[in-house]
């Protein structure tokens, strides 16, 4: 289930990251749902969407890092 626009972003993600980091998580997702489409691609027995999320916050701490108010900011 790709992600067309930042709004369809899960409300954990909309909520306390910033649009530019919404904007990471959302291509970054994209890209591996496509990437890893068929299972034997996958590390694990995780399903595909679980691969997403996980290559999607990979993605978004690599700018961005998680602060003591549970929001998201720039390194």
């Amino acid at each position: 289930m790709p992600y067309s626009s930042i709004s369809e972003l899960p409300d954990s993600v909309r909520e306390h990251v910033p649009k530019h980091a919404q904007e990471i998580y959302k291509e970054a997702f994209n890209g591996a749902w496509e990437e890893y489409a068929d299972k034997d691609d996958r590390r694990g027995s995780g399903s595909r969407e679980e691969a997403a999320h996980k290559v999607a916050w990979a993605a978004v701490k690599k700018k961005y890092r998680k602060g003591a108010d549970g929001d998201w900011h720039a390194k």
